[in-house]
């Protein structure tokens, strides 16, 4: 049961990147998703979520509008396309499993105690 995120990379501000969360030895459909990142010295954070019908996705206020989760099912995968990337986005990013009870409430849905299976992580940095 192995959790991977990819798809991290060097980009210049105001770029885009579209991170997958790939997983193998299980079937992402009947969990909700959650991607978080962190940057050197800062706590992780929350950054977007998606139950596992699709049905509902939730972004955190710094990256709404310029981030977009979605799932694919057929290929066992969750992706984050990341646009109109800035400096402050540079973190390493992660993915996670989680339910659909968490991703429901707000209190919850970017809590990292709430999410069970964490893939490795891949860079983003944005720089000119």
């Amino acid at each position: 049961v192995q959790l991977q995120a990819s798809g991290g990379g060097l980009v210049q501000p105001g770029g885009y990147l579209r991170l997958t969360c790939a997983a193998s030895g299980f079937t992402l459909d009947y969990y909700a998703i959650g991607w978080f990142r962190q940057a050197p010295g800062k706590e992780r954070e929350g950054v977007s979520c998606i139950s596992s019908s699709e049905a509902s996705t939730y972004y955190a206020d710094s990256v709404k509008g310029r981030f977009t989760i979605s799932r694919d099912n057929a290929n066992n995968a969750v992706y984050l396309q990341t646009d109109s990337l800035k400096g402050e986005d540079t973190a390493v990013y992660y993915c996670a499993t989680g339910g659909d009870r968490t991703v429901r409430y707000p209190s919850l849905r970017f809590l990292s105690s709430e999410y069970y299976v964490w893939g490795k992580g891949t860079q983003v940095t944005v720089s000119s």
